[in-house]
């Protein structure tokens, strides 16, 4: 009889399932929103619904500097897979107050302060991604961001 999965590796697992809907040409990305332990919302990185995606026209990327300097690149043309799954809520009248969210990476800034306002209070997550941007944005919130190893959760 194998091992039963746990419930942080469960929801995870269906995290990475929704992140194969993902249309981004640069990063696959999924997320769940969760709340005692029931699936609310969830969301993928890609183009607005009816508009066309990145696969099928290409990137509308676009350059822009963080506050030390260094140059980053984005799409116009995609939506986060973090805010898809706020938006998916919302359109169904689904409060996500106190509520989990696992997703594949690490949320960035401009995702990271929509989860602080909409009253997520954990981000469950598979990979680092850009962990510098955001640590002196979570050390002013509550939210917590916890990385998934092994079926255990660990502060970052």
């Amino acid at each position: 009889m194998s091992e039963r999965l746990s419930w942080d590796d469960y929801f995870l697992n269906i995290t990475r399932q929704v992140a194969e809907r993902s249309t981004c040409t640069r990063a696959k990305v999924g997320a769940v929103i969760v709340r005692e332990r029931s699936i609310l919302a969830s969301g993928y990185n890609g183009a607005p619904s009816g508009l066309p995606h990145c696969t099928e026209v290409g990137c509308l990327i676009y350059e822009s500097r963080t506050p030390d300097g260094r140059v980053e690149e984005n799409c116009y043309r995609t939506i986060h897979a973090e805010i898809n799954a706020i938006a998916q809520a919302a359109k169904n009248g689904v409060s996500i107050r106190d509520a989990d969210m696992y997703v594949t990476h690490t949320p960035c800034i401009h995702c990271l302060k929509v989860l602080i306002n909409t009253g997520i209070r954990r981000v469950f997550y598979d990979r680092a991604y850009k962990l510098e941007t955001v640590r002196q944005l979570l050390e002013g919130s509550d939210i917590q961001l916890l990385q998934i190893g092994s079926g255990s959760a660990e502060e970052k």
